[in-house]
Order: C-alpha cells, then sequence, then structure tokens
C-alpha cells in the first residue's frame, strides 16, 4: 500500500512537473506509471480472489 501512495505521489510530482519537461518524458513515465498501477491491480485481485476461495 505503501508503494502505491508513492506512485501516486510522484504521478502528482510528474504532472506538476510536465510544463517544465519535455513531453516525450512525462509521456513515458506516465506510461510506466500506469503500467505499473495496472500490474498491482491485477496482482492484488488475483491474491484476494485466492483468498476468498480458500
Amino acid at each position: 500500500m505503501l508503494f502505491l501512495v508513492v506512485v501516486l505521489l510522484l504521478l502528482a510530482i510528474l504532472v506538476g512537473a510536465a510544463a517544465y519537461v519535455p513531453w516525450p518524458v512525462t509521456v513515458v513515465a506516465s506510461a510506466v506509471i500506469a503500467t505499473w498501477l495496472a500490474v498491482f491491480t491485477v496482482r492484488e485481485r488475483r491474491r484476494r480472489g485466492r483468498e476468498r476461495r480458500v
């Protein structure tokens, strides 16, 4: 959960810094964060799905 908070904080910083950073850097960084969040979501859903079945 702490990692999720850190990633969201980094995303907020990137959005704020988007005016100062070249747009390709912002797009790549945002894509990396979005991918990480998607992987985190899938892993959590799979883990919780297993816990409910047991």
